[in-house]
């Protein structure tokens, strides 16, 4: 597919103009004469320069690249609709929908942007961390930059010891079947030939636990609402674990919470500080 540059063009300061700064989790400031955002907020966004983006509006500069196309999506909080067009514009065949895409929804996305001063991350089924609030990145670690299977916390749960110092030890058995059982229920659905069945085979020839607790052939475990982190810095968190699923993408939102008043409570505010943002 060849790309249309000026429909790109136009396509992308249209949906720039008709978001407002409040909708993507962005003060607005006063003095604002611009009609939506501003070329270098969605720049910032998308995780790109602004001098790219801004060419790219300008029918100038090199075909952008598939990531480059998904992050300008994500940061334009596009529908799949708005994302297919804008990858065909680009010159790019669309990537898949449903459980097997990353694109994460617009409403989500706006739920997400409002819970800034909350730990919260989107995953996907297979525990793949998507978007995550700059608190959920300071309890949690930078997704974005683990790549490969790694990106699975049910991956790394089982081939990287330094994940499990994370979570409680008391909790790290059951941990590991509910992993383990919620994995076979992904490839049940997904099938054979899927990205599940082949995590569960690299899992199977990487870890003996894992060969061990996949062997009980569990299926329904269900993670209890209370989650119990030891973080480096500000040590056991004892949090809440609220969800809300996208039945489209398969992605599910989680947010983090402590009770008011509470040790844990306390400690969430002092990581917000050691994170660069006082709440």
């Amino acid at each position: 597919m060849d790309i249309d540059r000026a429909g790109l063009a136009d396509f992308l300061r249209r949906c720039r103009e008709a978001l407002q700064p409040e909708d993507v989790g962005l003060p607005r400031g006063q003095r604002r004469r611009t009609a939506g955002l501003r070329r270098e907020e969605v720049a910032a966004l998308a995780h790109m320069s602004p001098d790219y983006y801004s060419r790219l509006e300008r029918e100038r500069g090199p075909q952008p690249s598939e990531s480059m196309v998904a992050s300008i999506a994500a940061g334009l909080h596009l529908s799949l609709d708005q994302r297919d067009h804008l990858f065909r514009l680009a010159g790019h065949q669309p990537p898949p929908r449903g459980a097997e895409g990353t694109h994460v929804g617009p409403g989500m996305l706006r739920i997400l942007d409002r819970l800034d001063d909350t730990p919260a991350e989107v995953v996907t089924e297979l525990g793949e961390t998507l978007r995550q609030t700059r608190l959920g990145v300071a309890l949690l670690g930078d997704a974005s930059l683990r790549t490969g299977p790694a990106r699975s916390l049910g991956y790394r749960w089982f081939t990287d010891p330094e994940v499990r110092r994370r979570y409680h030890p008391d909790d790290h058995e059951h941990l590991g079947r509910l992993w383990a059982s919620g994995l076979r229920a992904v490839v049940a659905v997904r099938g054979p030939r899927s990205r599940a069945a082949a995590l569960a085979e690299d899992l199977l020839a990487r870890s003996e636990e894992f060969r061990e607790v996949w062997a009980r052939h569990e299926v329904g475990l269900r993670p209890t609402d209370g989650k119990r982190l030891v973080h480096p810095e500000v040590g056991l968190l004892e949090l809440q674990c609220q969800t809300l699923q996208d039945p489209q993408q398969g992605h599910t939102l989680l947010v983090y919470t402590a009770v008011p008043g509470s040790e844990t409570h306390e400690k969430l505010q002092l990581l917000s500080v050691l994170a660069g943002r006082v709440l």
